[in-house]
């Protein structure tokens, strides 16, 4: 008997069960599997993520991704992915929340022009900011960051972005959590952090700004 190999969608449902996440309804499969096939095109061209195939962009960034989505708090109307790479978390925090407004802040031109590419195929509720996220004027309800480079000062200069009672948000390991909460400084109150897929220590550090800064 020939082996049945899963659909695209049905192996991310399978690794979302195995971590004990919620199954995707088909219309969200549908809008993540044109994700995928955008994400594999370009990064043939571009390195929008060291992990290039199929199997580990799934289990590594979609899974980690959707889980964060699921946990960030309600209430929180817009968003910053502070340095947004090839849209990890922020496309499927948009996808899967879509009452979120997303900014999507990447200062590589190329990754930048990726992003415009995914949220006009996916007509999402989210815009690119093609610059440094450091120069964005406005505060956010919510700062999510994820694997950019020196990350205690991304969490300096992400901190300054959130605003009053917002929401910080760092997907990092139970290692470094210690450096990135000093790194945020004392305006924040800091909840129990709930592990993500991927790793037994990979976590999501929440914060709520309690303070005004100075």
């Amino acid at each position: 008997m020939r082996e049945v190999v899963p659909t695209i969608g049905g192996r991310l449902n399978q690794l979302l069960t195995a971590d004990g996440l919620e199954l995707l309804d088909l219309p969200l499969i549908e809008r993540l599997e044109s994700y995928l096939s955008l994400i594999l095109r370009w990064n043939s061209k571009i390195n929008l993520t060291a992990v290039r195939d199929e199997e580990g962009i799934l289990s590594r960034h979609f899974v980690e991704s959707i889980a964060c989505a699921r946990i960030l708090p309600a209430g929180i109307h817009t968003l910053l992915d502070f340095g947004s790479g090839a849209g990890f978390p922020g496309i499927p925090i948009a996808l899967c929340r879509p009452e979120i407004e997303v900014t999507l802040a990447e200062s590589q031109s190329k990754k930048a022009a990726f992003l415009q590419e995914a949220v006009r195929l996916l007509d999402v509720t989210a815009k690119v900011f093609p610059g440094r996220a450091e120069a964005l004027p406005e505060t956010f309800d919510c700062v999510v960051l994820r694997a950019v480079d020196r990350m205690p000062q991304a969490t300096q200069a992400a901190a300054r972005r959130v605003g009053p009672h917002g929401w910080l948000a760092l997907m990092t390991t139970t290692r470094n959590l210690n450096e990135l909460q000093e790194a945020a400084g004392g305006t924040f109150s800091w909840s129990p952090a709930p592990r993500l897929p991927g790793g037994e220590d990979r976590l999501l550090a929440l914060a709520q700004r309690v303070r005004l800064q100075t």
